[in-house]
């Protein structure tokens, strides 16, 4: 996938997050640089960030760091082989 390719799909993701988000009425903002910073009822913040030199989507959560790439459909966790918007479902409790 080229660096164009990239950033719409890595786009896309962040924007349907920030659509569900919404919905659910979950404080979050975007920071300088496009890093979505997700303020939970708990206290807790989850960070969900582009990382363009290696074509990935990071987020960073109490419960650790994720790195997600795509695999030609979707975005899939680097180690444990989950998808993206279901752990991030899980994440925020949707």
């Amino acid at each position: 996938m080229d660096e164009r390719e990239y950033h719409e799909r890595a786009d896309t993701a962040l924007a349907a997050i920030e659509a569900r988000l919404e919905t659910a009425d979950i404080d979050f903002e975007f920071a300088a640089g496009g890093i979505l910073e997700i303020d939970l009822d708990d206290g807790t913040q989850i960070i969900v960030n582009k990382q363009a030199a290696v074509q990935e989507i990071w987020v960073a959560a109490k419960s650790g760091g994720f790195h997600y790439r795509w695999d030609g459909t979707k975005w899939m966790d680097t180690r444990s082989g989950e998808e993206l918007h279901t752990v991030m479902a899980r994440l925020v409790g949707l």
